[in-house]
Formats: C-alpha cells, sequence, structure tokens
C-alpha cells in the first residue's frame, strides 16, 4: 500500500502544472527553514528530494533545506536578522510558528499570501483548498501569512489500562480528572501534571467563550489588555484549576512524555501531532487512550485552537525566487503531501481534499485514535484563536509562574486573577511602549 502511494504520489507531482511561470534559464536555488526532527524531519527531507528530482527538474528549482533547531530558535536568528538588516540572509520560505506571526508581518521583506495573490490572482484557488480552521490560524491584522504546514490541536493522552482497573472512563472535564485523585491515591503515580501557558489557556479561555486578550486573542489587531476579566472568565478557569490541585489530582509542574511513556503519569495534554511517537514509545506497556481536550466544566464547550506551524515566504527581490518559492509551498501544503505527512506523524491534514485520501482513510479506519484531533479541530469555533502577542515568550512564562504562585500560595481565583492582570497587562505595555 505504502509502496504504491508512493508512486501515485511521484505521478502527481510530476503532472503538476505551475499557476506562475518561472524564468527560463539558469536553475533557480532557493533555501528552506524548518524545524522537523525526528521522523518528521525525515518527512520532510524526503519530501524535498522528491521536489527536486520531480518539480524542480522539470522547472529549474533546487530547495535546500536547513534545519534551524526549535521553533523559538528559528524565529529568534529571523528577528535577527531583521533587526540588524541582514535580509540577505533569510531563507526564501520558512516554517514559522505562532511566535514569530507579529515580526513576520511588520517586515519590509515578508512576501505574504495576501501580496502573493495580488500579484498572482490564480493562487487564490490553491488558498481555497485549505482547511478554514487551520488557513485562518495564519491570517494576522486581515494579512494572510502563509498556509498551515504542520497542523495540530491539543488533545488527552491517558493510560487506558489504569484508568480501567478502577472502572473509569476518559475524563471529559477537570472535575473528572480530580475525581481520580482517591482512586490512585498512595500508589505513586501522578494522575495529571501541568503548567498552564498561552496556548492552554487560551483554550480554556475560549471554552468559556472568552479571549485572553483583546483584539481576538491579537489577531485583529496589537493586544493591550486581558479580555478575560470582566466576563468572569478567568476567574471560573482558575476555580477550577484551584479545585483540581487541592485534590491532589494534579502535581504543579510541566509533566512530561517521559513520565507517561513510563507509566508515572496516568493523563498527559499535549499536541496531536505526538500521536505516532507516543504510541511507538509506550508500546504494548499499556493501551493509550486518546481524547479530545479536557472541558473546564460541564458548562464549557468543546474544543482546542489549532496549533503547529506555516510556511511564510520572503521577497529577496528576485521573481525567480519567489515564484520558486511559491511551488515549494504549494507543493507541501498541497493534498498529496498533507496526507502523506499526517498518516505518518499524527499533524492533521491542513488540506481539505487531503482527509478523503486513501492514505489517511486508512489511518482512521485502523487506528482510529488519529481522527480525535482532526473532528476536534473541525468542532473548534473559529473564534478560538490562538494568541498572537509581541513580548510572547515573557507572556508564557509569567503565565506559568503566576499560576504557579497562585496554587502555592492558596490565593483565591480572584486574587489570582488581579497578580495576572498586573504582570500581562504590565508587560502589554511595556511593549508597547518600546514598539510604537
Amino acid at each position: 500500500m505504502k509502496r504504491m502511494f508512493s508512486l501515485v504520489l511521484t505521478l502527481c507531482l510530476l503532472l503538476s502544472a505551475a499557476p506562475v511561470a518561472l524564468s527560463e534559464g539558469n536553475a533557480t536555488h532557493i533555501v528552506l527553514w524548518h524545524s522537523m526532527s525526528e521522523n518528521a524531519g525525515a518527512l520532510l527531507t524526503s519530501y524535498i528530494d522528491t521536489f527536486n528530482a520531480t518539480i524542480g527538474a522539470e522547472k529549474g528549482i533546487t530547495v535546500e533545506a536547513v534545519f534551524q533547531g526549535t521553533y523559538a530558535e528559528s524565529v529568534q536568528k529571523m528577528n535577527s536578522m531583521l533587526s540588524t538588516g541582514t535580509v540577505a540572509d533569510l531563507p526564501d520560505v520558512m516554517q514559522l510558528d505562532a511566535t514569530g506571526k507579529t515580526a513576520y508581518l511588520t517586515a519590509d521583506c515578508a512576501y505574504s499570501v495576501t501580496r502573493a495573490m495580488e500579484e498572482h490572482p490564480e493562487i487564490a484557488e490553491t488558498v481555497a483548498e485549505m482547511l478554514p480552521p487551520a488557513l485562518n490560524n495564519w491570517n494576522l491584522a486581515g494579512t494572510q501569512l502563509g498556509l498551515p504546514f504542520a497542523t495540530s490541536t491539543t488533545l488527552t493522552y491517558y493510560n487506558k489500562t489504569a484508568l480501567d482497573s478502577v472502572s473509569a472512563a476518559a475524563p471529559d472535564t477537570l472535575s473528572d480528572i480530580a475525581d481520580l485523585a482517591p482512586l490512585f491515591a498512595g500508589d505513586g503515580r501522578i494522575v495529571y501534571a501541568a503548567l498552564p501557558n498561552t496556548p492552554t489557556l487560551a483554550n480554556w479561555l475560549g471554552q468559556l467563550g472568552s479571549y485572553l486578550v483583546n483584539e481576538k486573542n491579537g489577531n485583529e489587531g496589537n493586544a493591550t489588555q486581558l479580555d478575560c476579566l470582566e466576563n468572569g472568565a478567568l476567574v471560573a478557569f482558575l476555580t477550577q484549576w484551584r479545585a483540581l490541585y487541592q485534590s491532589g489530582a494534579l502535581s504543579n509542574t510541566a509533566g512530561s512524555t517521559d513520565a507517561f511513556v513510563a507509566g508515572q503519569q496516568l493523563i498527559m495534554t499535549g499536541s496531536s501531532s505526538n500521536i505516532a511517537s507516543v504510541l511507538e514509545k509506550v508500546g504494548d506497556s499499556f493501551e493509550v487512550g486518546i481524547a479530545p481536550y479536557p472541558r473546564v466544566s460541564q458548562d464549557a464547550s468543546y474544543g482546542a485552537s489549532v496549533n503547529g506551524s506555516c510556511l511564510v515566504m520572503f521577497d529577496h527581490a528576485d521573481a525567480s525566487r519567489k515564484s520558486a518559492a511559491w511551488e515549494l509551498v504549494r507543493y507541501l501544503t498541497g493534498k498529496d503531501i498533507q496526507s502523506d505527512f499526517a498518516s505518518r506523524t499524527g499533524y492533521l491534514p491542513s488540506h481539505m481534499a487531503a482527509s478523503e485520501s486513501e492514505a489517511w482513510q486508512a489511518l482512521i479506519a485502523a487506528q482510529p485514535a488519529y481522527d480525535v484531533g482532526f473532528a476536534q479541530l473541525k468542532n473548534t469555533p473559529d473564534a478560538m484563536r490562538s494568541v498572537t502577542v509581541g513580548p510572547a515568550a515573557d507572556f508564557y512564562y509569567s503565565i506559568q509562574n503566576d499560576i504557579s504562585d497562585f496554587l502555592e500560595e492558596n490565593m483565591l481565583p480572584e486574587e489570582g486573577a488581579e497578580l495576572m492582570a498586573d504582570d500581562l497587562e504590565g508587560l502589554l505595555h511595556q511593549y508597547a511602549l518600546a514598539n510604537p
């Protein structure tokens, strides 16, 4: 089956037509920065090799893929080049996560999909083939920055063998997790470990119908204040989080995949992109259950925002390079690659037609757990958006530190909300002063 699919994929790539003509003559060399490692990195390398041997050979394009470390490390390199004016050293295509949205949007050398569509309207046909929630995650202040490549959402991983032993079902709410504490008291295992951060807090507040910050979580303008105070959403979340901690089910630590795989932690919330690796690492040690992201309470809606990364382009004032960059972006976000990538990793197919492919359908028929994230993504309201703020890193760690202090100092939910408001709005204010 895999061999047949690979042959079909190669044939499709050979027959692919370009929406934008490339200049004839010397081959066009472009650079891709990426942050894919392990299995995902090996797959990306194979896709680039196939591109160079097919579309690239046909159209005179050579792609050099360069691993730039984690998303944070890659964005840091981009920001450094933007601030020092060494934009010539930037790649033609970059795999970008949410922390780089603002810097990319304001960069003069950004060749956004919106700009590309203005120059080449036919590109809009390709953009329209993307899954709306995944596509919209990379639209900032009305500009489509790039196209989704490695799309994920946050799910609940649980030790089904352990929960079955006490006749417990997959947890649906934070209260359900708390109810597990007495069932595993004294056996040395942690029920759940987590430190809420920017994306996870935004998920839980989104379930309560609130944004974390104003301007729709910073996606329609620069966020200047918290949006979850007056509506009571932050206090409501902190109330449930405090109850979970006091039940003994929650360890006020980040937790780890290693602890879950070793059977020391019974419940883990993590990216859907980890499904393949978690299942492989656990092996036959116990049965892994996968469920939607836990709700704050019975009154909360289901859902979790889109995570992952997109592919953005840079303008080096060379029409051939821009055209070649678009060819690569269109290839990596197309039906065939998205289907293959999703079926081999746990990332979700960003191309609408990819979810109907033979490879994806065969996968979810054999392992329904892979479809949990895709179903959640389709059912997540568009209003539940990821957070975009200027001081992204400081914001992330401030949330973790403040909620940790809130628990350990036994604050009231209202006191915890006040602490977070002072710290987070202070960061937003300082950033605004430094970036008028």
